[in-house]
């Protein structure tokens, strides 16, 4: 499935509103001059504040599933429409605000 594709800056959050930002993007693959993001890399989320006190906030998130045919030093790229849970709520990332000039598979 064809998604465009995340770079860093992107505004990603967790359900609950927090803000979502890569660890590592790619260097190899950039979008306007700002790099791509791999699946390899974790994201960092902080701002997580939606939650009911019983529930521990969002800190983590992972993508498991993104691009098929294009990659960065093999690893696949994170698209909007891609796959991923954050931690420890286990819900999707949501891609906000992202660029909208490059969609692969």
């Amino acid at each position: 499935m064809p998604g465009f594709l995340i770079q860093q800056g992107a505004t990603v959050q967790c359900a609950h509103g927090g803000q979502a930002k890569p660890t590592m993007p790619s260097p190899a693959v950039s979008l306007s001059g700002v790099p791509a993001v791999t699946i390899a890399a974790p994201w960092t989320v902080t701002g997580c504040a939606g939650v009911p006190s019983s529930v521990p906030p969002c800190t983590t998130g992972q993508w498991t599933v993104g691009t098929t045919r294009v990659t960065s030093f093999g690893q696949a790229l994170v698209i909007v429409g891609g796959t991923g849970a954050t931690t420890p709520a286990g819900i999707p990332p949501l891609p906000v605000v992202t660029q909208t000039r490059v969609t692969a598979t």
